[in-house]
């Protein structure tokens, strides 16, 4: 990716890059180039060393890290250099986008405080011009009133928001090189396509090189020049993103293309074809029949929930689907009994459930369990993992001692998990495996519905396949009920039978997700499905910025 005239070296050049923690190397001669105004592509799942690569181009490695190689940053070799003299580039020649704001923003001070400390790396002395830099800043990145924002905490905006607020931080030096590790992974699908469509604009206009760290093949088909797919530390393939997508060499590609949902809808259409027979024959399971409800927020009255009704026939599942705020939360909440609703009944398996004390709903519990979205936060980090999946027998009093061991090890082999995982911590478990953890503790208990609250979201598309492998499996020989909470679209066609579509509180498309994904009635549904990546290139941005934020 060298200049034309061969002169010039490229933005960022790396060579023979690897990464060692103690005795143990993570990265092995990794090599690219990426030139101003490009893109590149670092994919493939957690442990494949996309974030350690770009933390040593950061030079953020732990004080355990050590990088050896060459690492050349507009013709400088960086990785040798004192940090003292390699610190002036950080922040304000190479900008850096993490992947969570919630930890990346300090929760105690304004974004505007915050954002004072990105608008010292600027040569300008004046406080006045240097707010305003940051107030233009942020609206170039699409925030619609940016001395809001500047004077708001973190807690106060959302999610999309505070992503934007990184980007802003990010580029308001105008780096040369931006760093984005898996930028939208949280986000709701049309929150992601905005947060990529800036990333490309301002790449563009500003004639930023952007590499980008993500596990999607199809987000890096659609938003980059090259790839380089890694596994285990090792480049595993790399060239022009047109023929590493149409055509992958090696085996690692083509399984992360075969994971993606997107560009596989009926990966598991043989999984899910018993439950479209239920579909059409089987008595509801689940019955939420005109179901409001209201909080009162700041002295106003705010309808979170508004007449929302919808029936999931046993044996299949039902998903939700909508921006974040469009409901979808509180109605589970209403469904699981956590909250009450201010009208209209929920009945499942033909039991009421609306209407009652939570001391009264413990039976109906026993049949009616939650996996929760981020399993790193619902198993608690100090139990062992036979301890996570027996609680729910212990506390309801199931069974003798002896049978509660042996239906722990059952609904640990119902989802794929051996025996010697049983004496294990959560931290002693990969991602993939401490959500199969959570879904065999759903398990044990034999439940007739399952509600998933976006169950895969923070795992790799590879586990995440893995895990929707598992449910369906399940699904087909238990013929368990299903209510599947999602941002990700392209996964509910792959999952679900049935989907309600959420808008601000309402529902506002419902049917069978073959009807609904290939017909949709409603702007808003075709606005949520246009925001899938599909893997086909981007349309080119305009070069004006400031229509990045329309």
């Amino acid at each position: 990716m060298a200049s034309q005239d061969g002169l010039t070296p490229p933005l960022l050049r790396v060579d023979g890059l690897s990464v060692a923690y103690g005795p143990n190397e993570v990265v092995r001669d990794v090599g690219f180039e990426l030139g101003r105004g490009k893109s590149i592509a670092l994919i493939g799942e957690s442990g494949s060393g996309k974030s350690t690569i770009a933390r040593a181009v950061l030079r953020l490695l732990p004080a355990q890290g050590r990088a050896t190689g060459r690492v050349a940053f507009q013709g400088q070799e960086i990785l040798s250099l004192p940090e003292r003299r390699f610190r002036p580039l950080r922040g304000k020649a190479i900008g850096f986008v993490p992947q969570d704001p919630g930890n990346a923003l300090n929760p105690v001070r304004t974004i505007g405080a915050q954002a004072e400390e990105a608008a010292a790396l600027l040569d300008e002395r004046d406080p006045r011009i240097r707010r305003a830099i940051i107030l233009d800043t942020f609206a170039q990145v699409g925030l619609d009133n940016p001395q809001r924002v500047y004077d708001s905490y973190p807690h106060q905006l959302s999610g999309g928001m505070l992503q934007r607020v990184l980007i802003g931080l990010a580029v308001l030096p105008r780096p040369a090189l931006l760093v984005a590790d898996e930028p939208t992974s949280a986000l709701d699908v049309t929150i992601q396509k905005r947060i990529l469509d800036l990333l490309s604009k301002l790449r563009q206009e500003l004639d930023i090189g952007l590499l980008l760290i993500t596990h999607d093949l199809a987000i890096a088909a659609e938003r980059t020049d090259a790839i380089l797919v890694l596994k285990g530390g090792e480049v595993q393939e790399a060239g022009p993103t047109a023929r590493v997508f149409a055509s992958p060499a090696s085996a690692y590609a083509r399984k992360l293309h075969a994971d993606v949902p997107a560009l596989n809808p009926d990966r598991y259409a043989a999984l899910r074809d018993p439950g479209f027979a239920r579909l059409k024959r089987a008595a509801p399971k689940i019955e939420v029949s005109n179901v409001t409800k209201t909080f009162s927020v700041d002295g106003r009255n705010l309808t979170a929930v508004d007449n929302v009704s919808f029936a999931v026939p046993a044996g299949t599942t039902h998903a939700l689907v909508g921006e974040s705020g469009s409901g979808k939360t509180t109605t589970i909440r209403l469904l699981l009994g956590l909250d009450q609703p201010d009208a209209g009944g929920i009945t499942v398996a033909g039991t009421p459930l609306s209407g009652r004390a939570p001391e009264t709903l413990r039976e109906a519990w026993r049949h009616l369990q939650l996996v929760y979205q981020n399993p790193f936060t619902s198993l608690d980090p100090t139990w062992k993992v036979e301890t996570l999946i027996r609680e729910p027998l212990d506390r309801f009093g199931i069974a003798t001692p002896k049978d509660r061991a042996d239906r722990v090890r059952e609904a640990l082999a119902n989802v794929g998990l051996g025996e010697h995982l049983l004496a294990r911590k959560p931290a002693a478990l990969s991602g993939g495996q401490r959500q199969r953890v959570a879904i065999a503790r759903a398990l044990v208990l034999k439940p007739d519905v399952i509600v998933l609250d976006e169950p895969t979201s923070a795992l790799d598309v590879s586990v995440q396949a893995d895990i929707v492998g598992v449910l369906l499996d399940l699904q087909a020989n238990l013929g368990l009920t299903y209510v599947f909470v999602s941002h990700d679209l392209a996964l509910v066609r792959q999952l679900a039978h049935s989907v309600s579509v959420m808008h601000r509180g309402r529902i506002v498309e419902h049917g069978p997700v073959s009807e609904i994904f290939d017909r949709p009635r409603e702007a808003y549904t075709r606005t949520l499905l246009d925001a899938i990546p599909s893997g086909l290139s981007a349309p080119q941005p305009s070069r004006r910025l400031a229509e990045a934020v329309a």
